[in-house]
């Protein structure tokens, strides 16, 4: 069989290269492993956003036989979202694949397959830090692109609200007054739970840069329980290394960046509660290739050609297709050391 004719097998068509692609262990980022997001898959390139200005009332009472109180109707505002697009492709050339077998067979099929796979395993990884990206700019009310400046959507804006203003947790203050650290946790935490209304919570998470991070560990105020929460640290478990609670808030610092630019900014800290049904969601759209169009959209896909000139190359296509959001971005609290 010569060498790149062996693509023309059913083993490389577009259904079994995403499948492929798709058995291949997501390796989640710290977002995926709180597993917060809500995802679902879709069969439009876009996803249309209902909002509705909800808000708790109580009935009031009445006389058995009388006229019961109308139950009123909340607005309601539908906002349509264009799902990001992101594509990766690779390129194995025939000198890669010439003579290759798997190890103990006799096949060049395996042979093959293992090189394919490798580099769907590699690709894959790459869609993966991408997708973190993108879900921290959810946590954080500003999705962005690649290159860290670039906004995608700012959720703020798209759901017509004001994001609170930073909260100053002045770490670096010298001689701070008692309790000052427990009463900006109070702070953030009544700020989120006045968006939330009686719509309950697991609790509040925090993802600091590491001077916020180093800041807040250091405290007076926080010193202690921070080394008596480390003490204990093997008797809890669910929490990142390095993560502690403290006023109510896990506290954890993030690590993660997009070239020079940080996920987290330094001196920073982002808040958002954790266990709140619908808050984040994520849309996986189908692929924009002619096989899927109109489809329920998968979280991975790729696709294979063959140079059909010289039949020197083939040419692997991977994507994704997915947007994260936070539905009620009023709840995202951001705050600075100082």
């Amino acid at each position: 069989m010569p060498t790149l004719d062996i693509f023309g097998n059913s083993a490389f068509s577009l259904t079994s290269l995403t499948d492929a692609i798709n058995k291949i262990p997501f390796v989640p980022g710290r977002l995926g492993q709180l597993g917060i997001f809500d995802e679902s898959g879709v069969s439009t390139t876009s996803v249309m956003i209902e909002e509705r200005e909800g808000s708790l009332t109580l009935i009031e009472t009445s006389q058995r036989g009388a006229p019961a109180q109308q139950n009123q109707h909340n607005k309601r505002k539908a906002r349509s979202l264009v799902v990001p697009h992101i594509a990766l492709e690779d390129t194995i050339l025939a000198d890669e694949v010439q003579n290759v077998r798997a190890f103990g067979s006799e096949s060049q099929l395996d042979g093959v397959q293992n090189v394919v796979n490798f580099r769907l395993a590699e690709m894959a990884r790459k869609h993966d830090a991408t997708l973190e990206h993108l879900r921290i700019g959810a946590i954080k009310g500003q999705i962005l692109d690649a290159d860290g400046t670039t906004v995608l959507y700012d959720l703020f804006t798209e759901f017509g609200v004001s994001a609170y203003s930073e909260i100053d947790f002045d770490l670096d203050n010298a001689t701070p007054a008692a309790g000052a650290v427990r009463k900006k946790c109070h702070d953030v935490k009544r700020k989120v739970e006045d968006e939330l209304g009686a719509v309950p919570y697991e609790h509040i998470h925090a993802f600091c840069s590491a001077t916020f991070f180093d800041d807040l560990v250091s405290h007076p105020e926080v010193t202690e329980a921070y080394r008596r929460y480390q003490e204990s640290a093997f008797l809890r478990a669910g929490l990142a290394r390095g993560a502690f609670e403290y006023g109510g808030i896990v506290f954890e610092e993030y690590r993660g960046k997009v070239g020079s630019v940080d996920f987290i900014p330094d001196g920073k800290a982002h808040f958002f509660p954790v266990g709140v049904p619908g808050l984040f969601r994520q849309y996986n759209a189908p692929a924009d290739f002619v096989e899927t169009a109109n489809t329920i959209g998968l979280p991975r896909y790729a696709k294979q050609a063959v140079d059909l000139e010289f039949g020197r190359w083939v040419k692997l296509h991977t994507q994704s297709n997915p947007l994260p959001i936070c539905t009620r971005p009023k709840v995202l609290i951001k705050a600075k050391r100082t």
